[in-house]
C-alpha cells in the first residue's frame, strides 16, 4: 500500500474534532431543543460521526458548510474530505474527495469514504505520472477535474454522483453514483430493486423510445440507435448493463445515466433518462424506493 495513502487512512480514522465544529453543533442543538430529536440521532453527533473533517482545513470552511443549517435535523451529509491541486501553465488538476458523514452504519460510512479517497488518490497519482511522461516527450496540455454532486437528499435517500473529467485535447466525462437508504443504512444497487433480470429490457426499451422522441423533436439531439432516417455510425445502443449507473431522484423516480460517448456523440455530454414508474410496475420488487 502506498505510504502516503496509508498515512491519510490513519489520519482519517484518528482525526481530532476542531473546537469550532463542536461549537457549531452545540449551537444547532440549542436552537433545536424545542423540537423532538430522536435519541438515536443525538447519539450519532459524535467524534465518530464527524471524522470527515480532516480535509476541511479552516474554521471558515466548516462554518460556511454549516451556516445554512436551521437545526441539527438537516446537518450536511457530504463535504469535501481532501483536495489535490496542480496549477501549472499546461497542466491543471482539481481533485476533490467527498466524504459522507452521520451514518449510523459506520462500517458502510468508512467503506465508502475510504473508496472515494483511494480512487481519487489513484487518479491524482496517475495524472502526475502522465505529466512527467509528457514533459519528457516535449510537453503538452493535460487536465483533470473530479468532484461530486448531491443529487438526492431527503428523509429516506442520499444519492451522490462523483464525476471525472479528463482533458487531453478533447475531454471525456464519467460519472459514478451511490444511493444510500438512510433509514435502513444500506447501499442500493440496481438489481436489488427488481424481481428479476427483465428490468434490463424493460428499461432499455423505454430509453430507446425516449431517444427517438427526443431526436424527432430536436434535430440537434443524436443518439446511437437506428431510426427510419438514419444509420448508426457506431455501435448501436441495445441494452443497459446489469449494474448500469443510476440514482433515485427526490421525486422517487429512477434515473438511468450514461457517460459521455456511451450512447451519443461527445457534444451530448452525460445523458440521463427518467424512467416512468408505471413502465416498471411489473418488475419492481416494491414501491418502497421507486414511487
Amino acid at each position: 500500500m502506498d505510504t502516503q495513502f496509508k498515512k491519510l487512512q490513519d489520519e482519517y480514522k484518528q482525526v481530532p474534532i476542531p473546537e469550532e465544529l463542536d461549537l457549531i453543533v452545540n449551537r444547532a442543538l440549542r436552537k433545536s431543543r424545542k423540537k423532538r430529536i430522536p435519541s438515536k440521532w443525538l447519539a450519532g453527533v459524535s467524534a465518530a460521526a464527524l471524522l470527515f473533517v480532516i480535509g476541511i482545513n479552516t474554521s471558515t470552511t466548516v462554518a460556511n458548510a454549516f451556516s445554512a443549517i436551521p437545526g441539527v435535523e438537516s446537518i450536511v451529509k457530504v463535504l469535501t474530505f481532501k483536495e489535490y491541486k496542480i496549477d501549472e501553465p499546461n497542466y491543471n488538476a482539481d481533485v476533490k474527495v467527498p466524504a459522507i458523514t452521520n451514518l449510523d452504519n459506520k462500517a458502510l460510512e468508512l467503506e465508502l469514504n475510504e473508496r472515494y479517497l483511494k480512487e481519487n488518490k489513484q487518479l491524482y497519482d496517475q495524472f502526475q505520472t502522465e505529466i512527467e511522461e509528457l514533459k519528457k516527450n516535449g510537453g503538452g496540455h493535460l487536465g483533470l477535474d473530479t468532484g461530486y454532486e448531491v443529487k438526492t437528499d431527503n428523509d429516506q435517500l442520499l444519492s451522490i454522483g462523483r464525476y471525472v473529467v479528463n482533458t487531453v485535447g478533447s475531454s471525456s466525462t464519467t460519472m459514478k453514483y451511490d444511493t444510500i437508504d438512510k433509514m435502513n443504512q444500506l447501499l442500493l444497487n440496481l438489481p436489488m430493486l427488481f424481481k428479476d433480470d427483465r428490468y434490463m429490457s424493460v428499461i432499455s426499451d423505454n430509453i430507446k423510445e425516449q431517444m427517438r422522441a427526443q431526436m424527432k423533436a430536436d434535430a440537434n439531439k443524436i443518439y446511437w440507435i437506428s431510426t427510419e432516417k438514419n444509420d448508426v455510425p457506431t455501435e448501436e445502443f441495445m441494452s443497459i448493463k446489469k449494474d448500469q449507473n443510476f440514482y433515485i431522484n427526490n421525486e422517487g423516480k429512477l434515473v438511468i445515466s450514461f457517460d459521455k460517448y456511451e450512447v451519443a456523440p461527445g457534444y451530448m455530454g452525460i445523458t440521463e433518462f427518467i424512467i416512468p414508474t408505471d413502465v416498471l410496475a411489473d418488475v419492481l420488487v416494491s414501491h418502497h424506493y421507486v414511487k
